[in-house]
């Protein structure tokens, strides 16, 4: 039994595996004709997110059952917990239920990990407070690939936002620099990580020319102890994406979403074909399936796949 708390978690080889079976579950989605295998029929797989989400939890639920699994979603603001049942005990009694893989998102850094101590099935990582959100990364790596070509070594991509706060910034960060990728941060110098040995920049029109892809980030106001901006606008004025600054240069924009409209990237630009927001959505239903097959059916998954 495996967990997927953090995109190191997997090999390279691994990684590919679900990517080209993520491929496959694309194909299949786009055809009328084609329904993808019920490969998880008779499973049940419980979400139980501390924190809201569209994307995330719409995505894991569609791909359950997408492969004829069953999902049982726990509210979280009529369990236990709100009583003061702590963590430990919640996922114990999931447990105890006989799931076959537990997906959780966590306001905290590190609870998907707590959980592993006290379950028999699979966590996977949902999210967890601004350490890692391994899925997120999986699925900005395929549609990467399907923009950029296969071998994204040498290719230069920017990570321009919040980045100090951002899970998805952390699980990018790791799994594009193992695939070669030339990373670029971009942030005023209060949303840049304290120790970091990748190039910064607090001004993209310094680097803009050079990029393939950009991927922007929300503003993650939630996690900010005190407003450490003049305000949305001033921020915006430096760092949100327009139409006029990207001009017809031949780049892919990027957003893990939500979009902080005309803040992240304006609403222009949005509808560009440039911007492969809606692209990532679609992949992260198809990187889920795999994912959930390839940590639920293990030994079998990985005979399927080969």
């Amino acid at each position: 039994m495996r967990h997927l708390i953090q995109t190191s978690d997997l090999s390279i080889d691994e990684i590919e595996q679900i990517l080209r079976k993520a491929t496959l579950f694309l194909n299949t989605l786009d055809s009328s004709a084609k329904r993808p295998t019920q490969s998880l029929a008779h499973t049940n797989i419980i979400t139980i997110f501390f924190e809201n989400s569209t994307r995330t939890l719409s995505s894991f639920e569609c791909a359950v059952k997408n492969l004829g699994g069953s999902i049982t979603r726990l509210d979280v603001s009529r369990s236990s917990t709100s009583k003061g049942e702590t963590i430990s005990d919640t996922a114990a009694n999931l447990n105890a239920m006989s799931p076959h893989a537990i997906i959780i998102r966590h306001q905290s850094s590190g609870a998907p990990v707590h959980l592993t101590k006290s379950v028999s099935c699979p966590i996977i990582n949902g999210g967890d407070g601004a350490h890692a959100h391994p899925t997120q990364a999986l699925l900005d790596l395929l549609t990467l690939k399907q923009c950029l070509g296969q071998n994204l070594a040498g290719k230069r991509v920017g990570i321009i936002g919040d980045i100090k706060t951002s899970r998805v910034a952390n699980s990018n960060i790791e799994l594009l620099c193992r695939y070669g990728v030339d990373l670029t941060l971009i942030a005023p110098p209060h949303f840049l990580p304290s120790h970091t040995s990748l190039p910064c920049t607090h001004d993209v029109r310094e680097v803009i020319d050079s990029l393939d892809a950009i991927i922007s980030l929300r503003t993650q106001t939630e996690r900010h102890s005190k407003q450490n901006y003049g305000s949305l606008r001033d921020y915006a004025h430096d760092f949100c994406l327009t139409r006029q600054l990207v001009g017809d240069r031949d780049i892919i924009i990027m957003h893990p979403g939500p979009v902080h409209h005309n803040i992240d990237i304006e609403d222009e630009l949005l509808k560009d074909p440039r911007c492969k927001v809606l692209d990532q959505v679609r992949n992260g239903v198809a990187v889920r399936m795999a994912v959930l097959e390839f940590f639920i059916l293990g030994s079998e998954y990985h005979g399927q796949a080969s």
